[in-house]
C-alpha cells in the first residue's frame, strides 16, 4: 500500500510531459560570454526555435531540437553585431542557422539531467553533452543549463581573430527555456 501512495505522489509531483512542449521564446533566452583580450563580453541570440518532447518519468525518451538564427546575434553594439555575422566569424550569409539535436537524455539526480546531441555551427557538426535542470513553475517547465564550447572547433573567428590571445577559444553558453504543454 505504501508503494502505491509513493507512486501516486510521484505522479502528481512529476507530471507526465509525453506530449510536445511549446517553448515561449519571449520568456526564454540563449546567452553567451566570450573574452576579448581578457575582458568578458556578454551576448545573446534574440531569435530561436525549440522543440521539446520531455516526460520527466521517462527522460530517456526525450527529444530536443534547438535552431538559432545567427543574424539575431546581439554582441553588445551594432558594430560588433555586424562583425560577428561576417565571414571571419559566424558567416551568417552562408550559415544562417546553428542547431542542436539531441541523441540522448538521462536523469543524473532529482531535477538534474544531461542531454547529449549534435551541435552544428558554420556547417561543422560536433557532439555536445550538457547538464540541465527541469523545474515546474505552475503549468510551465523551466529548462536551464550551461556549457563551454571551443569556438575553434567550429571555425569561429578566422584570420586575425584566430589568435586566442585576442579572443579566447572558450565561450560560456547559457540557456533558459520556458515551455508549456502544447495544446495543439
Amino acid at each position: 500500500m505504501k508503494n502505491w501512495v509513493l507512486f501516486l505522489l510521484a505522479t502528481v509531483a512529476l507530471p507526465s510531459l509525453a506530449a510536445p512542449l511549446a517553448v515561449d521564446p519571449a520568456k526564454s533566452e540563449i546567452t553567451f560570454v566570450s573574452k576579448q583580450m581578457g575582458v568578458p563580453v556578454d551576448g545573446r541570440f534574440r531569435i530561436f526555435t525549440a522543440k521539446v518532447d520531455f516526460d520527466a518519468m521517462k527522460p530517456e525518451n526525450a527529444k530536443v531540437r534547438l535552431d538559432v538564427s545567427i543574424a539575431s546575434i546581439d554582441a553588445g553594439s551594432s558594430e560588433a553585431n555586424e562583425e560577428v555575422k561576417g565571414k571571419n566569424w559566424l558567416n551568417a550569409a552562408k550559415f544562417p542557422r546553428a542547431s542542436f539535436v539531441s541523441t540522448a537524455v538521462k536523469r543524473v539526480a532529482d531535477d538534474r539531467y544531461e542531454v547529449t546531441g549534435n551541435m552544428t555551427i558554420r556547417g561543422t557538426t560536433k557532439p555536445l553533452t550538457t547538464p540541465f535542470t527541469m523545474k515546474t513553475q505552475g503549468d510551465a517547465r523551466i529548462f536551464e543549463g550551461a556549457f563551454v564550447m571551443n569556438r575553434n572547433d567550429f571555425g569561429i573567428g578566422q584570420g586575425p581573430w584566430a589568435d586566442p590571445e585576442t579572443v579566447a577559444n572558450e565561450i560560456q553558453v547559457r540557456f533558459r527555456l520556458k515551455a508549456m504543454q502544447d495544446k495543439k
